[in-house]
């Protein structure tokens, strides 16, 4: 049972892996969770993604690549790793050598709260300018979004949750 949060928590100390699996086998993980995130974002459709993306690009990488397109994609597996991805897309027109990027994040981030979707989004932003996950790249999303390393931990938590089976926490309604 508490394999899913062994996958999602790799790196991290195991007395720390040990605190949350001891927390979620006493029940009080979930609620403290959603004490947390009390309510899901409102971004709902592609459209909508594309515009908080777009708006944090402009917000903080000014001077980084255009994102062509961003979306919800269901193909994406969140439960194997792929929170999100970027891809560039390069493509000869005529002389000319045209890069395409786009973002693409899992639909499971429709029910998330909107610090959880901000996490995603900055670390896929943050790709634009630096490829590896070394320090820079965790210097840039940082920057982007102080409180990073702690979202990301608590979406892995929820991410454990949801590879364990359990229930989605917040609901979006219409979807």
């Amino acid at each position: 049972m508490a394999e899913g949060f062994s996958v999602y928590l790799a790196g991290y100390p195991q007395e720390l892996v040990d605190r949350v699996q001891g927390l979620h086998g006493q029940s009080r993980l979930l609620p403290w969770l959603q004490e947390q995130y009390p309510e899901a974002h409102q971004v709902r459709t592609d459209r909508a993604l594309y515009d908080y993306v777009q708006d944090m690009r402009a917000r903080y990488l000014r001077n980084g690549a255009p994102v062509d397109k961003v979306l919800y994609d269901s193909r994406l597996r969140v439960l194997q790793q792929a929170l999100g991805t970027h891809t560039r897309v390069a493509r000869v027109q005529g002389s000319k050598l045209k890069t395409r990027r786009e973002i693409r994040i899992g639909t499971q981030f429709r029910q998330m709260p909107e610090a959880f979707l901000r996490m995603i989004v900055v670390h896929e932003l943050a790709h634009l300018k630096e490829m590896n996950h070394d320090k820079a790249f965790y210097q840039l999303c940082q920057h982007m979004e102080p409180d990073y390393p702690q979202l990301e931990f608590h979406a892995r938590i929820y991410l454990g949750h949801l590879d364990q089976g359990g229930e989605p926490l917040w609901s979006t309604g219409a979807g």
